[in-house]
């Protein structure tokens, strides 16, 4: 079969799933108002499909064994395109969330299916190639997203934010159905289903990823729900890891870790997308809040950034046959913190072309992290094995960005309210700059025709709101400082990666010996 003709079919229906994860985001104060939800209520909109995927993402390579994954996949993507039917055509908030995460379920096994599918079709030294159309689809998604998600609401409604969905599964079930082939060892087998480890499996990743998208909003361990639902979770978790290291037929063989390449690659693929979404997160709220960007405008700082990515991935496709990988990836880890560093020097005076050049450095980094990293850590993984190995991998890169995004969510409330108590103790009659900004500030107010008998109260309160803009933008600064030091640390375990000799020889089937 066609390696490329494979190609388009699995990304088709992957690249849909992933611009599924944001495109809902700008139309959520549609649906709240066409459903009369509350705030609250309308981010589970969000959080129910992120919690079904991160569910189905371990599992995805046991229920493929089980099935036969050409079925499993026409299954999922099947499924995929009904549940999108039904979520357009919801009529209460509570079967839109319920629709939800059946699409959650069924979307979630399509990254790990089509990866190793890529993997499998490609031989191991195009396996380069490979990840590079895998990576651009996946750096496609959150760009594409949001902006089809406006348009489509702005210009239809948000009905269609879903029933877009529909012609696309179609094609994909078309092609998936004429040019998917398993190899015998895909093929559907019998197997003891392990009920046990479902369960756990199913508590433990849906609970943690409530915690990590409602923590900061619940204020926490303060939170009763959230509370018990760590508690939850990390029992649910413990089980599951001890159940499947004993299980005949586990869902997830965590035995695959022992390989300490393999065990490494996911360490730094979960600080990678923790540094990515941490920060991507982060830098439209700060544009949006201290720098009076529109949602549109912070979208075009963020585009370039994408765009760097695409250009970059088929160079760092190219290089990995030709060098180390290892060398590459340093490269494209120590980059990317950078442009977090670059972010952390932002003051309340940047210009937009100050604020994208680090977004343009950062799409270049990730560009040479994605291909390598990939390569790399699948380079010892036996074909029989790519279906368990890539569920575990998507899932860790998947968890490294919620837990990215609370991290940085969290630095930067914590940070700003500790920068805005130390900026308040010199908000003093004792303070010489106090005393020296307190007249300059009236003259200001008076020229703005201020009532005198209010001037004294406007000068303070001038005063304050300047100051807590400062302090949130220290903050700021704070925040991507440290997501650019845990990134530059995340590259000391390429140092002692090693790689199979098969990544960088022609693809003739080798003993995987370690260099």
């Amino acid at each position: 079969m066609n390696k490329w003709l494979v190609a388009v079919t699995v990304m088709l229906p992957t690249l849909v799933v992933i611009i599924d994860t944001s495109v809902v985001n700008v139309s959520l104060d549609h649906i709240r108002g066409s459903l009369s939800a509350g705030i609250d209520e309308s981010t589970w909109v969000i959080t129910s499909y992120l919690a079904a995927n991160a569910v189905v993402i371990p599992m995805t390579g046991w229920l493929g064994r089980l099935f036969g994954r050409k079925r499993f996949l026409l299954f999922s993507i099947v499924l995929f395109t009904v549940s999108s039917f039904l979520c357009g055509a919801s009529w209460s908030l509570r079967a839109l969330i319920f629709f939800r995460v059946i699409q959650g379920l069924s979307g979630g096994s399509l990254q790990p299916i089509s990866q190793a599918i890529l993997l499998e079709t490609f031989p191991r030294h195009q396996h380069g190639t490979a990840m590079a159309i895998f990576g651009i689809g996946i750096m496609i998604g959150p760009i594409v997203g949001p902006l089809l998600g406006g348009w489509i609401t702005d210009n239809w409604s948000w009905h269609w934010v879903f029933f877009i969905n529909i012609p696309i599964g179609i094609v994909a079930i078309l092609m998936s159905m004429a040019f998917i082939v398993d190899p015998q060892y895909a093929e559907a087998r019998k197997m003891r289903i392990d009920y046990l480890g479902l369960a756990f499996l199913a508590v433990g990743i849906g609970c943690l990823q409530i915690v990590l998208d409602q923590g900061q909003r619940e204020d926490w361990f303060a939170s009763r729900f959230i509370l018990w639902l760590t508690v939850v979770s990390s029992a649910g978790l413990v089980f599951f890891v001890v159940n499947e290291y004993y299980a005949e037929h586990p869902i997830v063989d965590f035995h695959i870790f022992k390989n300490f390449t393999f065990a490494s690659g996911n360490v730094i693929g979960f600080a990678t997308f923790f540094t990515l979404f941490g920060s991507l997160i982060m830098l439209p709220v700060f544009l949006q809040t201290l720098m009076g960007y529109t949602a549109f405008l912070a979208g075009w700082v963020l585009g370039p950034g994408g765009l760097m990515a695409m250009i970059s991935m088929p160079i760092a496709g190219r290089l990995i046959g030709r060098v180390n990988p290892k060398g590459v990836l340093f490269a494209g880890v120590m980059i990317t913190a950078y442009s977090v560093w670059m972010m952390s020097l932002f003051n309340l005076s940047v210009d937009f072309d100050t604020v994208a050049w680090p977004r343009v450095v950062m799409g270049f980094g990730m560009g040479l992290v994605f291909v390598p990293l990939t390569t790399l850590t699948m380079s010892w993984v036996r074909k029989e094995e790519m279906g368990n190995a890539t569920s575990v991998f998507n899932l860790l890169r998947m968890l490294g960005g919620s837990f990215g995004v609370a991290f940085a969510s969290t630095l930067v409330s914590r940070r700003a309210q500790f920068h805005q108590a130390r900026l308040a103790e010199g908000m003093s009659v004792l303070d010489r700059n106090f005393q020296e900004a307190v007249p300059l500030v009236s003259d200001i107010l008076k020229g703005q025709g201020f009532p005198p008998s209010e001037l004294d109260g406007g000068t303070l309160a001038l005063l304050y709101r300047k100051l807590v803009t400062e302090a949130t933008m220290m903050a700021f600064n704070d925040t991507f400082f440290v997501l650019a030091v845990l990134m530059a640390c995340s590259g000391l375990l390429v140092i002692l990666m090693k790689r199979s000799h098969e990544t960088a020889g022609s693809g003739r089937a080798q003993p995987v010996v370690a260099e």
